[in-house]
């Protein structure tokens, strides 16, 4: 982690150095998170990093014990259906709203921002980070904010469980991802709210059904 120099908010800085780090794996689930390291690590004080941790703690990345202190959260594979239908029931909403709400200049953005994708297929990190700005566009456009913030910290869940367990089927999918993607676009571009939430859904049971598949034959979950 590099060190904080900025003259931004020393929490905030702390909370996005050590948020980045969980989720690059930098700091490995069940990994303790020592303040004296930290402080040194990142030069700033105590105050902020513990506010950092706690607030790590509400989006469920780390977990502080009494008398323990803090380690990085370890990873649930089971946890991947709660977030695949959380992650269906928000881009249903939000999706929704936008075919309400985005103006045909939004929606022209939206259509650059899936052609920058199509270019990003071979690189799964940067599609993956360009998705999430995809998702944060719609949430945004559509009118949906309350939602985009909920939707950031299930993604960052759906990050953990990609990196360590499903890159491998990730890179399978994502073709098919995009692809979908282009159907959500067209579903708001017809103003079809209805569309909308049936594509969703297959975007996210067809992914569902392949990670769970592939977790399942690796013996990361039980055989149903």
């Amino acid at each position: 982690m590099r060190r904080i120099t900025s003259f931004r908010s020393k929490k905030e800085l702390a909370y996005e150095a050590l948020h980045s780090a969980i989720l690059q794996g930098e700091l490995k689930p069940g990994e303790r998170l020592l303040i004296d390291e930290l402080v040194s690590q990142l030069g700033v004080s105590q105050i902020p990093i513990r506010e950092a941790l706690q607030q790590l703690q509400a989006d469920g990345l780390v977990t502080i014990e009494p008398y323990a202190g803090a380690r990085v959260t370890e990873i649930q594979a089971d946890r991947i259906t709660e977030v695949f239908e959380l992650l269906e029931a928000l881009e249903t909403i939000s999706g929704q709203a936008a075919c309400r709400h985005m103006s045909d200049e939004d929606i022209a953005q939206m259509e650059e921002l899936l052609t920058d994708m199509d270019d990003l297929l071979e690189d799964l990190d940067q599609w993956s980070e360009a998705n999430i700005r995809l998702h944060e566009f719609i949430c945004d456009r559509g009118g949906t904010p309350l939602v985009g913030s909920l939707m950031k910290r299930v993604v960052d869940h759906w990050e953990r469980l990609r990196r360590y367990y499903l890159n491998e089927v990730f890179a399978h999918r994502v073709r098919e991802a995009q692809a979908q993607h282009w159907r959500m676009l067209e579903a708001i571009r017809d103003r079809d709210p209805d569309l909308l939430k049936q594509v969703v859904r297959t975007h996210n049971q067809t992914a569902l059904d392949a990670y769970i598949k592939h977790m399942r034959a690796a013996g990361h979950l039980a055989p149903s």
